[in-house]
């Protein structure tokens, strides 16, 4: 098959004695972005929808007893805001329901309606090929090797934030506070 000329994105900015590491992160950015642009598109074109709807309602799918807001927001890693604008959409056309919270009088529960349901599932099948399109220039062999890796990546990004989260738990040093000190004071 051709090599087929994509144009300028992010990896070029790459030169040759970049860091190997430099350039694998801007070859899965890359990628990624490209991946996210196809579905985002074809989610506006045959569903009329966007990625962040789509995510918000396969986090329903996957939660029929329904999730709080707060819990949408931390789930798909944006505002609150933004989490209640989504929601007042998909309420307004019926895909989801909003109720006061079991155990929380103050914060909402939202939860997919027959209607929502029914709809996520043509999405999230249609998705699912998209996908399997999208990533089919490699072999089962290939995928499941760099899943492997891509797992490896993950856990080792884990204990890094681990450890960044247990170091800003020590108590400073008395040397370290008092230079803190000083530059506050300065």
């Amino acid at each position: 098959m051709d090599a087929v000329e994509l144009g300028p994105d992010l990896e070029s900015r790459v030169q040759g004695q970049d860091h190997q590491a430099l350039r694998l992160w801007l070859r899965l950015l890359s990628c990624t972005t490209r991946v996210e642009g196809v579905i985002r598109k074809r989610l506006a074109q045959d569903f009329a929808t966007t990625l962040p709807r789509f995510d918000l309602l396969a986090q329903l799918e996957r939660h029929p007893q329904g999730l709080s807001m707060r819990e949408l927001s931390k789930r798909l890693m944006v505002t609150g805001g933004n989490i209640t604008g989504i929601t007042d959409q998909l309420e307004a056309e019926g895909l989801v329901l909003r109720d006061a919270h079991p155990s929380d009088r103050r914060s909402f529960s939202v939860k997919l309606t027959p209607l929502g349901r029914r709809q996520f599932k043509r999405m999230a099948s249609t998705h699912e090929q998209w996908v399997l399109e999208l990533l089919g220039g490699w072999s089962a062999e290939q995928q499941e090797q760099v899943h492997g890796l891509l797992a490896d990546l993950k856990q080792h990004l884990g204990a890094l934030e681990a450890a960044a989260q247990q170091e800003l738990q020590q108590p400073l040093k008395p040397s370290t506070k008092a230079r803190t000190r000083r530059k506050q004071q300065a």
